[in-house]
């Protein structure tokens, strides 16, 4: 894609100049005269490098450096040069300076390096947010986690796309980091996209992109994830939720590896692995026209599980002293659970999973306040309204339907009956449950409970 630099110089023949020279050898090159021109210019464009006279006729260039040097890459040009003053204009953020007569063949190698710097600059960001946001890493020691590690341990090397099956809070994106950690694509960006959390108008531009004035407010050029995730690795949250004319194009990536963005008409290269996760029976949803038969199969090229915390009781001591070490509000006192605390979490089925282990372990640490010792009274595990995640009868369940639930009915009709008790309160819902609220959203709309009923 062609970079786009705005020139800002009141001498109309060097600026006009150094324009030509620049959109001949393939960059989309503006102009402007002064401070005022380019501050009109900047509210509708997003340029990323500014070429900037030290001496402009509305203002002094030099002290705009501080102000435009946090958002764009700043090239000083100069007819004053010395050494004290470019010492001064690269401390107030100036990534290079131009000294006057300008050499055309000096100006095309400071942009390219100008260029290549600031997008060395991203990388790096992005990868410390990366790092930032992947502290905790997998642990565990149970038969089960070791049959998820060796899944992915034979998968990871592969390019193959890969499905990531298993409830709310088990863990699906740490698995999908360790397949991206485990392939020749690990040196390269790892992107996450939540499906549950963007507006289905704003979903398919967010993964493809969309071209300047594809709809209201699209005042300029935008990379999707796919984009983004270039080379790497692709994850794809929640993928039941997406709506079918985003899987058909989703479809198509997997297919051809071309995509378009969001009202282009050029096909676009894709080289990236995507992985997808889902807590919900894809294979049912196909079956029901609620998901592609063919996307499902193109997913479903390698699947792994990931087991439920109750189903991993084992690993419960080694998570909890991961959290303990690792949690980042509080580290004057080196805490440990005692045993009765131990045996209580042990026995409890966890329907929110790690997460839910996660949250009250840290609430935990909070309510012991300085004592070494976390006792059984510090995990609430039953929530401040009195209402027991499992104190729900089985046999009284059973009679609310005419013939055996699903569990889709059942998880139904626990959500109802936990929104009649706490009056709709969501938040609360999923304190309860042992989920996120964002969860708890999802699971109202996939069953119309707010619109059909009201709590």
């Amino acid at each position: 894609m062609s970079h786009r630099i705005l020139v800002i110089d009141d001498d109309k023949v060097l600026n006009q100049l150094i324009v030509t020279q620049l959109s001949r050898i393939g960059y989309i090159a503006s102009s402007v005269h002064s401070w005022q021109e380019a501050k009109v210019f900047l509210k509708i464009h997003e340029p990323e490098l500014i070429l900037l006279d030290c001496r402009l006729p509305d203002m002094d260039g030099n002290s705009l450096v501080p102000k435009l040097a946090p958002d764009y890459p700043v090239v000083v040009i100069t007819g004053y040069a010395s050494v004290p003053k470019a010492v001064k204009t690269m401390q107030a953020g100036a990534a290079e300076y131009l000294v006057k007569p300008v050499n055309m063949q000096e100006l095309e190698m400071v942009v390219k390096r100008t260029l290549e710097a600031a997008e060395m600059r991203k990388d790096f960001q992005f990868l410390k947010s990366q790092l930032s946001q992947n502290k905790s890493s997998m642990i565990g020691d149970s038969p089960a986690f070791q049959e998820v590690m060796k899944m992915i341990q034979m998968v990871g090397p592969s390019p193959m796309t890969v499905l990531i099956q298993g409830e709310s809070g088990v863990g699906k994106e740490l698995v999908a980091r360790e397949i991206h950690e485990h392939s020749e694509r690990s040196h390269r960006h790892f992107v996450a996209l939540d499906c549950c959390t963007i507006q289905e108008n704003l979903f398919e531009s967010e993964l493809f992109g969309h071209e300047r004035g594809a709809f209201t407010g699209a005042d300029r050029q935008k990379k999707g994830l796919i984009e983004t995730a270039e080379d790497g690795t692709l994850f794809l949250d929640e993928i039941g939720e997406i709506n079918a004319a985003v899987q058909a194009k989703l479809l198509r990536v997997l297919e051809t590896g071309k995509f378009r963005r969001v009202g282009g008409t050029k096909d676009l290269d894709s080289n990236v692995r995507i992985v997808a996760a889902t807590n919900r029976d894809l294979a049912q949803m196909s079956q029901e026209k609620k998901f592609r038969l063919d996307l499902y199969y193109r997913l479903n090229a390698f699947t792994i599980y990931v087991p439920p915390l109750r189903e991993r009781h084992e690993d419960i001591p080694t998570l909890i002293a991961h959290f303990i070490e690792n949690h980042d509000f509080s580290r004057r006192v080196n805490k440990y659970p005692t045993d009765t605390a131990m045996q209580k979490l042990k026995a409890y089925h966890w329907p929110g999973n790690i997460r839910e282990l996660k949250n009250m372990v840290e609430r935990a640490i909070i309510l012991s306040g300085d004592v070494e010792q976390i006792e059984s009274e510090h995990f609430t595990l039953q929530s401040s309204n009195g209402i027991q995640p499992s104190s729900l009868d089985s046999d009284e369940v059973i009679l609310q339907f005419k013939q055996e639930p699903t569990l889709e009915q059942l998880e139904q009709y626990y959500l109802e009956l936990l929104l009649k008790r706490v009056d709709g309160h969501r938040a609360k819902v999923a304190q309860i449950m042992g989920i996120s609220e964002r969860n708890v959203y999802r699971l109202v709309k996939k069953y119309d409970l707010g619109r059909k009923r009201q709590f």
